[in-house]
């Protein structure tokens, strides 16, 4: 097992290697510097190589110099250490030396010289390419994992807050069935009717072909099924869209996300049997940014209610939500609450 894994560790570490260099890279007037010094550097070491080499072995130093150059700081220095490093082996050590005369042999020796920087230039640039889209993928990946982990995450707890609110319908239907035992009957039906709507709201949430439906009829029906559903018969939902294009990504999460803060509205903000108003509005900003606004007029957050404090799930799960649009949830509420988040249009 440890023989397998050793060669993909030595490529983790060798795209590490390729990746750190970016910074670098980045800038490239500090390349252009490093170029020089590293022409200069094999210069030196050519000269002193120079009584004990043989004839024949101009670039011995400027290769490497011209390698290592275009490795850590990119196309751009790694060409003009090649320029340099060749008209300095050009004047110094082709002959006639100390000069730039044009000859046969040093035409050849020059173009050899050429097509070895190329090839080598060229190799390099194309690995750094794949390095920045390896790390482009990585990026995207954990994104995607963590945008997959969240809706998981978001699932879940819709699901069990479901499973607690069956319950809870069952266990009411129960009371109701034991003082009228004729009524079970229409109990049951009741209780099959929440089931079906429950199932709806499922439904058009992870239904891409339910998404392609204008956003402001996609999230009327939306909201209308969460109130069928938690039984809010007193609350009323109004849905205020101007025609905006979102891709199915970003759309599939600004449902999940107002279905968390208008299902947390219906349960928290309104007394039992009070009359209540829900008005989701999503208004374009700029060309760029639109901005999602659910406010109701019910009780309004507790005075010492801190969202990046709480602990609550379904708060967590919206912050996630709106961190996944590459924007931030921001709580305010005098008479009511309201929730706002701006973010991109599109990703």
């Amino acid at each position: 097992m440890s023989d397998a894994a050793t060669p993909s560790a030595r490529r983790s570490g060798f795209w590490t290697l390729v990746q750190s260099t970016e910074r670098l890279r980045a800038h490239p007037w500090l390349g252009d510097l490093i170029a020089l010094g590293a022409t200069a550097v094999a210069l030196g070491l050519r000269f002193a190589l120079d009584a004990v080499l043989p004839p024949g072995f101009p670039y011995l130093t400027f290769f490497p110099a011209v390698v290592l150059t275009t490795f850590f700081c990119g196309l751009r220095p790694g060409i003009t250490c090649a320029v340099l490093c060749g008209l300095s082996a050009w004047y110094f050590f082709l002959g006639p030396q100390d000069t730039f005369v044009l000859n046969g042999p040093t035409a050849l020796a020059l173009a050899f010289y050429a097509f070895i920087v190329t090839v080598d230039i060229g190799l390099i640039h194309v690995m750094h390419r794949a390095g920045a889209r390896l790390q482009q993928e990585k990026a995207v990946t954990a994104a995607l994992y963590e945008q997959q982990r969240t809706m998981f995450q978001e699932l879940q707890h819709r699901v069990a807050n479901n499973m607690q609110f069956i319950a809870a319908l069952l266990t009411l239907q129960k009371r109701k069935v034991a003082g009228d035992p004729a009524a079970a009957a229409a109990a049951l039906d009741e209780a099959r009717v929440r089931l079906e709507t429950i199932s709806r709201i499922h439904r058009r949430l992870y239904d891409p072909d339910r998404i392609s439906l204008p956003i402001g009829q996609y999230l009327q029906e939306l909201c209308a099924d969460l109130l069928d559903a938690t039984g809010a018969q007193n609350i009323v939902c109004l849905v205020d869209v101007p025609p905006v294009r979102l891709d199915l990504t970003r759309l599939t999460t600004l449902s999940l996300l107002v279905v968390e803060v208008v299902t947390n509205a219906c349960k928290h903000a309104f007394p039992a049997g009070e009359r209540g108003t829900i008005t989701i509005r999503l208004e374009r900003l700029d060309a760029a940014r639109v901005a999602l606004t659910i406010a109701d007029n019910g009780r309004g957050m507790p005075a010492a209610f801190d969202p990046a404090a709480s602990r609550s799930l379904g708060v967590r799960i919206s912050q996630a939500l709106a961190g996944q649009l590459d924007g931030v949830l921001t709580y305010a509420g005098e008479s009511g609450t309201v929730v706002r988040v701006e973010f991109p249009a599109a990703a």
